[in-house]
């Protein structure tokens, strides 16, 4: 049993003290151009740090629709996908970055107010939020080091004891070096642009309080410069939210309280006592959220519902990089100005004449909600994984359904082609279509203008999971009917469907859904009763040999009688009916499958039904249609099952559960309900 000394041992052991050390660096003006001459990247602008920070996670490249998708590891993968993850979005996002590319380079978009666009619940606020995140994280690397500067003085030049007085922007220590020097500086530092992967910004001049000391100890020193450095300390940087450090955060409030200096500071009442008037730069408090934003990226929440005073504001701040702070001059600000809104909001933009300035220096970047099954699933699987989920079994395709669902709310239907919104919706998610090429999914994708952009939020999916995950039905596991009903449910409140159509629209696709989870499950029950490795290899034994003799025009030898007959041509037939072969290609299917088994055996390789989906597909079905009535599924929905079937029903079950993820409750549900189907069917057979 350990103490509470050894505990705090422990804990003290677990902490990194170098990182702390490297972090909290401090050093002198010299010891700092020796950093920027080893490594210039230290001098980065705010888009081009935040660019680097993007590709230091790596990228992924893949091909859909013909065009090349860079999908960035940063947005799913950062801390191993956790709860911020990001799917689906790969397209918007490359235009994001291909934003911060531009503004790296200074083409013109860091001039910009980058504005993320969307409906509600469709990941802007987590973009900007995983941004933030990882500015904090990058700073905090050898590869993301920034830094800046304070000084060490006393203002009258005679008391001994000298105060620290930091930078209150956390400027660019590069800045104290007079303007019309700084060229000069980078050749004497042998610092060749060529070898940089981004032009060196323009640093603009120092903010109103270094500007005020620097001027002050230039005129002691009597314009001795290299004294005047002596006084400069270098420290790291490292950005922090929480700190108000290089990370800012704007949300406007009610109009009657929004107040400018929120951005651009304000006086410090109770030190113009001690400096004697309100414009000396130590008695303001450069703390606005453009000030303490500086080096890093502000964040506007529903940035269009700001006042106009503030615009003016946000205009200059983006287009010449200066803000105007209260009786002082404008001040140089280095920082990524992102904003997000929604719909509403946006069009009250378009709709306002007074607003042309914002229009014209905004960048809107598009975040549509997801548009592929098997990314939105990702979401859920995230949310409720079992690590999160105790007590409770999620059934199997629980979770893709009800994304399925929600993908389908947000399609527009197809204009052409003769398809069906659940079509579409698979050919998005990569599925192939007879008929369908590249070239078709790439028209589908453009005649919808506004695809993603309307339909179900994943908070109104995450919201009914969650009921029905507390809810006392389904005794300890939740099914797709669960889920999907308690969509159903909820759209009579939901509160932002007012369209009467729309509504009736989500449950139409919720009736498609459930049709297609049938499909699924049935589909499931088969292979799972068919699944008998040894019966399957005979069967397929059995029709290859029947193939053979019928394409080399021979006779089957009859295993039981011993007497050569015709091959089988019903149960070669029956088989291939499964995968539908018509009689008009029955004998080009049966020479393409013999060829392919000859070039096998040349290369000395043995045929495997495995290897041919096609034929292992017909194969399961034939086998499911004949062991069907021998398990008597049907009984199932009896109360009474005698022990032979029982036994043969808990084989299945096992590999519904080995096999697909089920658990003994929904297991059991599944085949029920999926007797139920047969029961109808065979209902339906004996009425006809």
């Amino acid at each position: 049993m350990t103490d509470a000394q050894d505990t705090l041992a422990y804990i003290s052991s677990l902490q990194d003290r170098e990182i702390h050390q490297a972090l909290n660096w401090e050093g002198s003006y010299a010891d700092y151009l020796e950093i920027v001459r080893k490594n210039p990247r230290v001098m980065r602008t705010a888009y081009q740090r935040l660019y680097d920070m993007v590709l230091s996670h790596g990228t992924e490249e893949y091909v859909d629709s013909k065009k090349k998708i860079i999908s960035y590891n940063f947005f799913s993968k950062m801390n191993k996908g956790g709860p911020d993850a990001i799917y689906g979005l790969d397209i918007p996002l490359m235009r994001l970055i291909n934003v911060f590319k531009s503004a790296a380079k200074f083409y013109g978009t860091e001039r910009r107010v980058l504005l993320l666009h969307g409906p509600v619940g469709s990941s802007k606020s987590t973009i900007v939020r995983l941004l933030k995140r990882g500015l904090e994280e990058y700073s905090r690397t050898d590869a993301g080091a920034l830094y800046t500067y304070g000084w060490t003085i006393s203002w009258d030049g005679k008391t001994e004891s000298e105060e620290f007085a930091p930078c209150p922007m956390n400027e660019e220590p590069f800045k104290l070096i007079p303007p019309e020097l700084r060229k000069k500086i980078l050749e004497h530092l042998e610092i060749d642009r060529q070898d940089l992967d981004h032009p060196i910004p323009d640093f603009g001049d120092l903010c109103p309080v270094c500007r005020y000391t620097y001027n002050h100890l230039m005129k002691r020193y009597d314009g001795d410069w290299q004294k005047v450095i002596k006084h400069v300390k270098v420290r790291r940087l490292a950005l922090s939210e929480k700190d108000r450090v290089g990370i800012g955060t704007f949300q406007p409030k009610d109009e009657k309280n929004q107040d400018s200096t929120e951005l651009t500071g304000d006086i410090n009442y109770r030190k113009i006592a001690e400096y004697g008037s309100d414009s000396d730069p130590r008695a303001f408090n450069f703390d606005g959220e453009f000030n303490i934003a500086n080096r890093g990226i502000v964040e506007f929440i529903e940035i269009l519902k700001l006042d106009v005073a503030f615009l003016y504001d946000l205009l200059g701040a983006t287009q010449e990089h200066l803000i105007k702070p209260k009786k002082f001059s404008q001040t140089d600000i280095d920082e990524v100005i992102i904003g997000h809104t929604n719909e509403a909001e946006f069009r009250k933009l378009l709709s306002n004449e007074f607003m042309e300035a914002l229009r014209d220096r905004t960048v809107k970047i598009d975040i549509p909600y997801i548009t592929k099954a098997t990314e939105e699933v990702r979401i859920y699987q995230k949310d409720y994984d079992a690590d999160r989920i105790r007590g409770k079994h999620i059934a199997p395709h629980t979770l893709e359904m009800a994304s399925a669902w929600a993908v389908l709310t947000r399609l527009e239907e197809p204009k052409k082609h003769n398809l069906t919104l659940l079509q579409k919706m698979k050919l998005y998610d990569g599925k192939s279509l007879t008929g369908f090429t590249q070239d078709n999914l790439k028209e589908l994708r453009k005649e919808a203008e506004r695809e993603g952009m309307d339909g179900i939020s994943p908070r109104y999916i995450q919201d009914k999971i969650s009921n029905s995950l507390v809810s006392d039905k389904g005794e300890g596991c939740i099914n797709p009917f669960l889920v999907l009903n308690e969509l159903e449910a909820g759209l009579k409140s939901h509160t932002l469907l007012t369209n009467e159509e729309d509504r009736k629209r989500y449950k139409e696709l919720l009736t498609i859904v459930k049709q297609e989870y049938e499909d699924i499950v049935k589909n499931e029950v088969q292979r799972a009763i068919s699944a008998d490795e040894e019966a399957i290899s005979n069967l397929c034994a059995n029709y290859i040999d029947n193939v053979k003799a019928y394409t080399q025009k021979e006779k089957v030898k009859n295993k039981y009688t011993g007497q050569y007959e015709e091959p089988d041509e019903r149960l070669m037939r029956s088989i291939e009916e499964k995968i539908d072969i018509p009689e008009s290609r029955k004998d080009d299917f049966r020479t393409e499958l013999m060829n392919y088994i000859g070039a096998l055996a040349v290369d000395g390789k043995t045929f495997d039904y495995r290897t041919n989906e096609r034929l292992q597909k017909a194969l399961e079905l034939k086998l499911f249609e004949d062991q069907k009535d021998s398990i008597k599924l049907t009984s199932l929905v009896s109360s009474v099952v005698d022990k032979e079937t029982q036994e043969k029903i808990d084989v299945v079950k096992q590999r519904m559960i080995n096999n697909y993820g089920y658990c003994e409750i929904c297991s059991t549900d599944v085949l029920s309900f999926v007797a139920s189907i047969f029961a109808r069917g065979d209902a339906k057979d004996e009425d006809a």
